[in-house]
């Protein structure tokens, strides 16, 4: 007789994944998760070892090696160690471009009525300052934040003074679409490291339809080209975003990053807010995206094998939780939810939100997740009510069709998205989109390590080994 230890398991055709709690994943044969439950597995079989091995079943109520086995869980949920680590910080929503699928709803660039103002710079950053995390990452975001240099100077001024008491580790990372880095913008990043984060959706006929302006792609590469030369192009990254359009494209933006000279890329699906809310088809577009994200991935697998190194950064975020102990800083794969527990948004207009997306809501008239002012106590803010409210619905471990799943391990909880889509931050499973996407992406994953591992894991590890230096 032997007992029972957590364990979740999901039907890929032929095939049974068990997952134990600590995140590892076992293939059996159909009818093992009965045989198991059953107790019809003999001390004789070979798999009686493995499922011992793996923490499926042990042969006394408490396993010996039980302590191990919790310091894997504790590792796994060590980003809520310091808690709040990512500050972002909305400058402006004043832009410089028309995306068609603009999430922020941005505003043209010369309503200045729609910039931060100083005070709020910096009753956000002694905010920022109560965080208990000694490592804090300042990220600047828009609109455009490159319209207004005199902001982003002087917040990062205003942080390196009051840093002087508090000795943290700053990272400050300047999110921009690369058409206005002027000397004066690139002198302020030299100066203080700051790391740029641009946006590029492809080569050039599908980024310019993309950001709704004819030259927007000469005008990125510009950019892209001058930040690398005066600040170092291990300081520069990229992000792409899939439109509709986009969707038929798969090879051809993957070819135009390498052309571009980037080693990485993020096959980023379009998120319901701001613009990007007047899809058509949301159910299509996913079964859409998620085809695309195959065909993507097989042939950047293809390139890697061939001796063209790419990582898509999306795939390795999964695969470090499937095949390491080790948490990932994505917001949307964390249980509890990102929100709150590892970013907060400081809005322009100086209203505190629990996520990027939260302000985006808030563009609209909606302010259910505004949790308060910049002026506000911290503890007003981050344990207050809203707060305490969110924490009931932020985590895979007690929501109703992710409590049970297989992959709950390798996913996490976004209520902000759910009441997005299903005007209900506990959400529905069966209905939800972002599950739909996630299950589907994660399923393809495991079957790619399952079914084609000699092809696939030397490439897979050599991504996780470049991530981790």
């Amino acid at each position: 007789m032997y007992y029972l230890l957590p364990f979740r398991f999901e039907r890929i055709d032929n095939k049974e994944i068990i997952v134990n709690e600590a995140g590892d994943f076992w293939v059996a044969e159909t009818n093992t998760v009965d045989r198991i439950v059953n107790r019809k597995i003999s001390p004789d079989e070979e798999l009686y070892k493995d499922l011992l091995s793996s923490f499926i079943i042990s042969e006394q109520p408490i396993p010996d090696l039980i302590d191990n086995y919790a310091t894997r869980l504790r590792t796994k949920k060590s980003f809520l160690d310091g808690f709040t680590s990512l500050h972002i910080f909305v400058l402006t929503i004043r832009c410089n471009q028309n995306c068609i699928y603009c999430q922020a709803s941005s505003r043209e660039c010369s309503a200045s009525i729609y910039d931060s103002k100083k005070e709020y710079l910096a009753s956000a950053i002694d905010l920022m300052f109560k965080s208990p995390s000694p490592s804090l990452t300042m990220e600047f975001q828009g609109g455009e934040p490159s319209l207004v240099p005199d902001l982003l100077q002087y917040a990062i001024e205003e942080t390196e003074r009051k840093n002087i008491e508090y000795k943290k580790q700053i990272i400050y990372v300047l999110c921009t679409n690369s058409i206005y880095l002027t000397d004066q913008l690139i002198e302020i990043c030299n100066k203080y490291s700051v790391l740029i984060s641009t946006s590029l959706d492809g080569p050039e006929f599908l980024h310019n339809h993309n950001r709704g302006k004819t030259d927007s792609y000469q005008k990125v590469i510009k950019g892209i080209a001058k930040a690398r030369t005066m600040l170092g192009a291990d300081r520069v990254s990229a992000l792409m975003t899939t439109s509709e359009y986009s969707l038929n494209y798969p090879e051809e933006i993957i070819d135009s990053y390498l052309h571009n000279g980037f080693q990485s890329i993020f096959l980023r699906p379009l998120n319901p807010y701001g613009l990007a809310i007047d899809t058509s088809d949301w159910n299509m577009y996913f079964d859409r995206f998620i085809e695309f994200y195959k065909t993507a991935l097989d042939y950047i697998i293809n390139l890697n094998k061939k001796g063209t190194f790419i990582i898509e950064e999306l795939t390795a975020l999964i695969l470090r939780k499937i095949l390491t102990p080790f948490p990932v800083g994505f917001v949307d794969l964390q249980s509890p939810a990102g929100i709150i527990n590892s970013v907060i948004v400081y809005n322009y207009d100086g209203y505190v939100y629990a996520s990027d997306e939260s302000r985006m809501l808030a563009e609209y008239n909606d302010f259910t997740f505004r949790l308060g002012s910049v002026f506000d106590r911290y503890e007003d803010i981050f344990y207050g009510k809203k707060s305490q409210d969110l924490a009931q619905v932020w985590a895979t471990e007690f929501i109703a069709g992710c409590a049970d799943c297989a992959f709950q391990s390798y996913c996490g909880a976004d209520p902000v998205r759910n009441y997005s889509t299903q005007k209900d931050p506990y959400g529905f499973r069966p209905t939800s989109s972002f599950c739909k996407k996630h299950k589907a992406i994660i399923s393809h994953i495991i079957k790619l390590i399952t079914e084609r591992e000699n092809e696939v894991l030397p490439v897979f590890k050599e991504w996780l080994k470049r991530n981790e230096g």
